[in-house]
């Protein structure tokens, strides 16, 4: 599927030699360590998960303007889905690992906030690739094309995707009232099935209200944020949940061999979001205090304290393709495997089908007049 004529963006940068031979080294899925390819020497990653920190969030931006804050990565941005990508040694790209479409842009330099963790792949390509082929055989009515697209091994590439963490204390002053339901039996006259007027009683369900207001107090702990913007949130959040346990501090050494989308949700407007995940929990908390049978919220004032945030990176296989003009992906989540995808419909096929099926009871119904 390469276009003749087509763009190849390549950049060059920090690499890892081997201790032995002193070769260049590529990550290892599912271990620690940098496999050696020619004298197969596994390097020690050096880690420890006591080194991730959680970092200050109002103090991250009262000195945002420190060189240790960010650091400078090569990234090639795509003019089709506008995905901003980084670029690691050696790697070349011609088509978007997010939408499929080819790229016409040369890398150029970036400023980002550095990763603080990272989750390391653990599913190796080659069962990246199995998944992505399995996947395509179970799909129905799918274009013909697909399957030659699958048997290509650049069809899957691993990618780490931006998250933002958040950690927090909320303290809660609310309004609202308090409902206790309380039944009153009534008096209905109806018609049995004889025609006759029967009466009969039921049960009305009223509801007194008392005003109600209180405070709560939440925790929150490593609540989850989406940082990038070129997958479909509907199908990576289908990719959950992520095993954060096994988090281990950012090292450049777990890039090698991959790319990673750069965050196009800033810290600032992750925080944002994550409040409104943590209203809905904080509404759920308030409705448990305020008690009775029903609750009604009129007023909340939320003051959040010690915010912490952690910058981190998260491994999907994607494969993304063009169909009739339009981009499906396909995504694996490479720490547990879990799998989640969309794809095109063969309108061929489809209609190929339909005439078989019409022209089938056709032959069935002649022969049941014959």
């Amino acid at each position: 599927m390469t276009d003749p004529g087509q763009q190849t963006v390549n950049t060059t940068a920090k690499q890892f030699p081997c201790s032995s031979c002193g070769a260049r080294l590529e990550f290892s899925p599912g271990a620690a360590t940098l496999k050696c390819p020619y004298c197969s020497q596994q390097n020690q990653i050096p880690q420890s998960a006591n080194d991730i920190q959680e970092l200050d969030f109002y103090e991250y931006f009262a000195r945002a303007t420190e060189q240790g804050d960010a650091q400078e990565v090569q990234t090639v941005k795509c003019q089709s889905c506008n995905a901003t990508s980084t670029m690691q040694p050696n790697l070349s790209m011609s088509h978007c690992p997010f939408c499929g479409a080819q790229l016409q842009a040369h890398a150029k330099t970036a400023r980002v906030i550095k990763p603080g963790a990272i989750l390391p792949f653990r599913v190796p390509k080659d069962k990246a690739l199995h998944l992505f082929r399995e996947w395509l055989g179970s799909l129905w009515f799918a274009p013909g094309g697909l399957k030659e697209y699958a048997a290509r091994d650049g069809g899957v590439k691993g990618m780490y995707i931006p998250y933002w963490t958040f950690d927090a204390q909320s303290t809660t002053w609310y309004d609202g009232q308090r409902g206790e339901d309380y039944y009153v039996t009534e008096q209905y006259n109806e018609t049995d099935d004889d025609g006759k007027t029967v009466s009969r009683s039921r049960q009305i369900r009223h509801t007194r209200w008392y005003s109600a207001s209180g405070t709560v107090w939440k925790q929150f702990d490593d609540l989850l944020i989406l940082a990038g913007g070129s997958l479909p949130s509907d199908i990576i959040n289908e990719l959950e949940p992520w095993n954060l346990k096994k988090l281990v501090p950012y090292q450049d050494e777990y890039m090698s061999g991959f790319q990673s989308e750069v965050y196009q949700i800033d810290l600032g407007a992750g925080f944002e979001r994550g409040k409104t995940g943590m209203d809905q929990a904080i509404r759920e908390a308030i409705k448990q205090d305020i008690g009775g049978d029903q609750q009604q919220i009129t007023t909340v004032r939320t003051q959040f304290d010690n915010i912490t945030f952690k910058h981190i990176l998260l491994p999907v296989w994607i494969s993304a393709y063009k169909y009739r003009n339009k981009s499906y992906r396909f995504l694996i989540n490479g720490d547990t495997g879990e799998v989640q995808g969309e794809r095109p419909w063969s309108v061929a096929k489809i209609a190929l089908t339909v005439v078989g099926v019409i022209i089938l009871l056709i032959l069935i119904a002649l022969v049941l007049k014959a």
